[in-house]
């Protein structure tokens, strides 16, 4: 069958890595991204790739989603809960509280609007797939990133609710959980950190695989190809599971 599947946060990173994968399997994907340059650029280069322009934390950008959903698509077996964001870098005992309500805006209170909108299109699926994207973070605690690691945890007990609720259906939903994941993200981060520490990249590097057993940061496509697995014929009795994807990571930094 030709999968149809939904990516939030589909133009770029992990998100953009999944969406060609589906892609390339031959599944027609539509991508959901704030980023209105980055969606149009990743169209233009995939016939089989369409998108919407969206912030998932308002209904009403939730709701033209599944308009265009319904018109490029025609339907849904794929739901990737790809969005989120990090928030600010600080203590509890400092948090913004504004700031804490963004995060919880974007990272439970979208995933679950989006999800919502896309039940009643999985149920008429013959094979039906949810994969909501965690973190290291949803595994461990992460000092000064408390709403981060808090909406990654929550992720887990909503994918867990839904694996109770939907299994009727024979509709699956797990999560992912990456670690420290190669691209421009990570570099960023040494970066940042390089400025403060007055060490090289390569030390940044070495420091930030210290607590992992294999000393490698991830792939974005090794995460797509596990996500495609997991949405495919041979996983359909997985369902409510946590999958790190991290390089045996010991802890959260």
């Amino acid at each position: 069958m030709m999968q149809r599947v939904l990516v939030t946060a589909g133009a770029a990173g992990i998100g953009l890595a999944t969406a060609r994968c589906f892609a390339t399997a031959g599944a027609k994907v539509h991508v959901a991204d704030i980023d209105a340059d980055a969606l149009s650029h990743v169209a233009a280069q995939h016939e089989s790739i369409t998108g919407t322009h969206a912030d998932i934390s308002k209904p009403g950008d939730v709701a033209r989603i599944f308009e265009d959903i319904e018109r490029d698509l025609g339907g849904l077996d794929v739901l990737v809960n790809n969005a989120g964001i990090s928030g600010p870098t600080s203590p509890v005992a400092e948090f913004d509280l504004a700031a804490w309500q963004t995060v919880l805006d974007v990272n439970l209170t979208g995933t679950m609007m989006v999800t919502q909108r896309a039940i009643p299109l999985l149920i008429q699926s013959a094979q039906a797939s949810i994969v909501i994207m965690s973190s290291l973070a949803g595994r461990f605690g992460y000092a000064n990133r408390s709403v981060y690691a808090t909406t990654k945890w929550g992720l887990v007990g909503f994918a867990k609710t839904l694996a109770l609720e939907l299994g009727e259906h024979g509709i699956t939903c797990n999560t992912i959980h990456p670690g420290a994941v190669e691209g421009e993200r990570i570099r960023h981060v040494f970066e940042g950190r390089m400025k403060l520490s007055g060490r090289s990249m390569e030390e940044e590097r070495a420091l930030g695989m210290q607590n992992q057993s294999i000393k490698r940061f991830t792939d974005p496509g090794d995460i797509a190809e596990l996500i495609r697995f997991l949405a495919g014929p041979h996983a359909r009795t997985i369902s409510g599971q946590s999958f790190p994807i991290d390089g045996d990571s010991k802890a959260a930094q």
